[in-house]
């Protein structure tokens, strides 16, 4: 089965922009579900952030903490899919494919998927700050 991983910035940035038009007609419970599922992406990048710099200093893996890991980062895919982030979505899917097992992908797909955790976290920041304008 293929993906399709080549998710440009620009697409990207189009597809939150018409989200975000979208989601200023929706409720105040669907903003808040919103916001929620967003900062929770935030979390997720400095917890995976923090557990990539254990293993850079120990030069240990803990496959407890990749379980972990996984089910987090797939938990938001579903959690930003449900709320229409599509893309994002795709990628939090990646990387919780790739916390189960990190061998399944190889550096070109990974760079191709563009699922640094800077990058995710800065879309969820922003994201996060238009919804509450």
């Amino acid at each position: 089965m293929a993906i399709v991983t080549d998710i440009g910035l620009w697409e990207l940035i189009k597809h939150l922009g018409q989200w975000l038009s979208n989601l200023n007609r929706a409720g105040e419970k669907r903003k808040l579900e919103s916001i929620e599922a967003l900062r929770a992406v935030i979390l997720a990048a400095r917890d995976t952030t923090v557990y990539v710099r254990k293993i850079n200093d120990t030069g240990m893996q803990d496959h407890h903490e990749e379980t972990r890991l996984a089910l987090m980062w797939t938990e938001l895919g579903f959690r930003l899919s449900d709320l229409g982030l599509s893309k994002l979505a795709k990628r939090c899917d990646i990387k919780g494919r790739y916390w189960s097992n990190p061998d399944q992908f190889d550096t070109d797909f990974l760079n191709k998927a563009d699922i640094s955790l800077v990058k995710m976290e800065k879309l969820a920041r922003q994201m996060v700050s238009e919804i509450e304008r």
